[in-house]
């Protein structure tokens, strides 16, 4: 974001987000009071605050700020999935709204994962596909992150008909999601994940057995490349 639009911007995601709202606003409160009630290194104790921590992490997620520090490429790592036991998501999503409502009518899934990364470095998605039969339909699948309570979309996209059994979420210099060429992994997340949510469509299948089963039935495995960082001391 350019500089004059962050505050704008960060007012409408919030709106948007009551809980991110609540969430954050409360988090200033305590940092206000830590501050007036420290006389001696005040920055050095709010640095150490896991309050702090999570104020920061945020305010980069809304902000969209990832690229403000100086990192080395460490090269690229490889996750082959291969599907895991049906559970639901359990975190709330901060930019995904319709998950966490889809999610709490139970029509969420997790398709594979969660893979674990080292919150230490940094990272950004260079591909990531997944394979599901061309007879699901009118679900959405995306990429999430996770990090502290929460996760992030970082790309998704609706299946509907006429598609290939291999769908791209992201391929080297473009996130169909945002249209963008770069796709940064918030910082200190932990895990990634495949997730899926909505309607279940099948054209092989009654209305009565259009259940997740089928659908983890149908689905045949995922590819994630990441670009991996080491943040460079000034």
């Amino acid at each position: 974001l350019r500089e004059d639009h962050v505050s704008y911007e960060e007012g409408r995601i919030l709106k948007a987000q009551p809980l991110l709202k609540a969430y954050k606003e409360q988090t200033q409160v305590n940092l206000n009071k830590v501050d007036a009630n420290t006389t001696l290194a005040p920055s050095a104790l709010t640095e150490n605050s896991d309050d702090h921590n999570d104020f920061k992490l945020i305010t980069a997620v809304l902000e969209g700020n990832f690229s403000t520090c100086k990192y080395r490429v460490l090269g690229k790592k490889v996750i082959d999935g291969y599907g895991t036991a049906s559970m639901p998501p359990e975190r709330l999503c901060l930019n995904n709204k319709r998950l966490n409502i889809w999610a709490d009518q139970g029509k969420a899934v997790i398709l594979d994962g969660p893979f674990e990364l080292d919150p230490s470095q940094r990272y950004s998605v260079d591909l990531t596909s997944f394979k599901i039969a061309e007879h699901i339909r009118r679900i959405s699948v995306g990429l999430f992150a996770y990090f502290g309570p929460y996760m992030f979309q970082v790309s998704a996209l609706f299946l509907g008909r006429d598609r290939a059994e291999e769908v791209f979420l992201i391929k080297p210099g473009v996130n169909f999601l945002m249209m963008e060429s770069i796709s940064m992994i918030p910082p200190k997340c932990d895990h990634v994940v495949l997730v899926a949510w909505g309607d279940i469509t099948s054209a092989e299948e009654e209305e009565f057995n259009r259940t997740w089963k089928v659908l983890k039935g149908s689905y045949h495995g995922m590819r994630l490349v990441l670009n991996q960082y080491e943040e460079m001391s000034e």
